[in-house]
């Protein structure tokens, strides 16, 4: 009976099965890479605003607090973005005619507010208060980053689910005292740890249940 494959055919087919392996374990390791890469998440990329804020000027240079111009991250779910009549408490004295301020004066005109595009943005399903976070000490460069080095404002977390899940699972090395969560390049003290202790107890912060479904899925 002639023979139906060759003396290489066990040798071609192992190769191509091991093949077809490491090419499906490399698309599984890349496809994760590539969704976890700026390209998807957006860290990194600043986005086009209505005008070319500088948190660098600003806050870098100026020092204006973050609740000058988020006034609800204490209060309220939102940060809030500010109004023109915020923006023009400054610029109705200063660069009053800077062409590139164009659109704070057309909108104070008009009375249509800039449509300032979030830079972190979570999922409509996603429930996310920013008073809480500032209440239990978590500061606004631990998911904003320095924002004080920023010319243009960018992501500077993922803010996935998986990065959220890190924090509530142990919160404690993202916590500082309530009073310094608004200042940037903080130095924590050198007994952190055991006030980040004492911060778990005295701020009420409920560790065991923090990764509940219901508490980011309302």
């Amino acid at each position: 009976m002639p023979q139906v494959f060759s003396s290489n055919a066990n040798g071609i087919a192992r190769f191509v099965l091991w093949g077809v392996c490491f090419f499906a374990i490399f698309v599984a390791i890349g496809g994760t890479a590539f969704l976890r890469s700026g390209f998807v998440t957006g860290v990194g990329q600043p986005i086009a605003q209505p005008i070319p804020f500088s948190h660098k000027h600003h806050v870098g240079e100026i020092g204006l607090d973050c609740r000058y111009c988020h006034s609800g991250v204490e209060t309220s779910a939102s940060a809030g973005l500010p109004a023109t009549e915020v923006c023009m408490t400054c610029h109705s004295q200063l660069f009053t005619n800077a062409d590139m301020l164009a659109p704070v004066r057309a909108s104070l005109a008009s009375g249509q507010p800039l449509q300032w595009q979030r830079v972190n943005p979570v999922p409509d399903f996603v429930y996310f208060n920013h008073s809480i976070h500032i209440a239990k000490g978590v500061a606004c460069e631990t998911c904003h980053g320095e924002v004080d080095d920023m010319p243009l404002m960018k992501k500077a977390h993922s803010l996935s689910m998986e990065w959220c899940l890190g924090c509530h699972r142990d919160p404690a090395p993202n916590l500082r005292p309530p009073q310094d969560v608004f200042l940037l390049h903080w130095k924590p003290p050198q007994d952190i740890e055991e006030v980040r202790r004492s911060l778990i107890s005295i701020l009420d912060i409920h560790t065991q249940t923090m990764t509940d479904c219901y508490v980011c899925h309302r």
